[in-house]
């Protein structure tokens, strides 16, 4: 046998891709065609004793549409799920089952698949950027519009931020709610606006990662509230304010506010520098006045406790030898006298004239040679 008998009737090639086939079936088909249209040229005209059968064409143009249908059947009846997706496969309209990454078989003309993105993060913005897409029915107000809030001081504010999320159940997300994303604006929207009524606009200004991680705990929990229990279609994955401001007419106004009210902190701050800085040392201070006040008088009590404590032993001693006691008493005093005094009178109390000083009895007596010559 040879090879062209092995090879296959579609062709010389064996087709690899489903293109190559549906190619190769419509050149079989105009190749079918243009063979009946000679074949009818060639031959002579029927006569009236054969006359042609009317559903001769119809049931050839039949055959080619059951080919067809025969055809897409099998190429519809297997399908790939990329990564990162997956599939969500519908029987007669009914769920069915999901189908992860991979090659898969679904019954052709009874089966309907879904691709859903679970890995890819999407985004909804608030108060900036453009609004809408092709899937999403975004309204057309002005996002500076839409930053608008009142805060709990009855003062406006305006707050930009940005919503991420997954895909969590795509069931869920496919037929629990049918338009997910509009439905993620509009809470996100109502979950911020009263979580900022509920503040002081200094608060909200000061506090954006409290202020966002509320808003993701609230939004979380009312899109689960939406979806069966177990069955959450959307994981909310962050929410960030990225821009916090007082509106365009009042910010003037508020940038003047703001700078006096960092001049007053600048201020208080200084104060409390000084104040630092000089309590603590004039509180040292008194500490250590009052403690050497305590000293002073703990040394005056001592000191007068030992005088008195002196003057009962002397008392004692005198009151056993008065006359050994009174000269020592003497002697003792002219001790501490006596270096003071610069002169000295020796007076005889039998002495009846004036008495005679003693010269130089103060002064120390200096050697010869050091005495001038006249």
């Amino acid at each position: 046998m040879s090879n062209q008998d092995q090879q296959p009737p579609w062709g010389k090639k064996k087709p690899q891709k489903p293109e190559d086939l549906l190619a190769q079936l419509i050149d079989w088909l105009q190749d079918f065609f243009s063979n009946e249209k000679q074949s009818g040229s060639i031959n002579t005209p029927p006569s009236e004793n054969s006359p042609q059968s009317p559903f001769a064409a119809v049931s050839r143009m039949l055959s080619v549409a059951l080919v067809f249908v025969v055809l897409y059947g099998v190429y519809a009846s297997f399908y790939k799920i990329e990564p990162g997706k997956v599939g969500v496969v519908l029987r007669l309209g009914e769920y069915y089952s999901t189908t992860q990454p991979g090659l898969h078989f679904k019954i052709p003309y009874v089966d309907q698949l879904t691709k859903v993105d679970v890995e890819r993060v999407r985004k909804e913005e608030f108060g900036f950027g453009a609004r809408g897409g092709s899937d999403y029915s975004a309204r057309d107000d002005d996002p500076s519009v839409e930053a608008l809030m009142m805060t709990a001081d009855k003062n406006v504010i305006s707050v930009a931020w940005i919503v991420q999320y997954r895909v969590g159940d795509p069931w869920a997300w496919l037929f629990v709610v049918q338009n997910p994303r509009q439905a993620i604006h509009d809470m996100s929207e109502s979950v911020t606006r009263r979580i900022v009524g509920n503040m002081d606009f200094d608060y909200v200004l000061s506090n954006r990662e409290l202020l966002a991680a509320k808003v993701k705990k609230e939004l979380q929990e009312m899109l689960d509230g939406l979806f069966p229990k177990g069955r959450s279609g959307i994981n909310i994955g962050t929410v960030q304010f990225k821009d916090i401001n007082p509106p365009e007419p009042v910010k003037p106004a508020f940038n003047e506010v703001n700078e006096a009210d960092q001049d007053m902190k600048r201020l208080v701050n200084t104060a409390q520098e000084v104040y630092n800085r000089e309590i603590p040392k004039a509180r040292g201070n008194a500490k250590k006045i009052v403690e050497e006040a305590y000293g002073y008088k703990a040394q005056r009590v001592n000191e007068a406790t030992g005088e008195s404590q002196r003057f009962r032993d002397i008392l004692q001693a005198y009151q056993v030898a008065p006359t050994v006691t009174r000269r020592r008493m003497y002697l003792e005093s002219m001790e501490q006298v006596m270096p003071g005094v610069k002169h000295v009178y020796i007076i005889d109390k039998n002495q009846q004239q004036s008495p005679i000083p003693l010269l130089n009895l103060g002064q120390p007596v200096l050697p010869e040679s050091t005495k001038e010559k006249p």
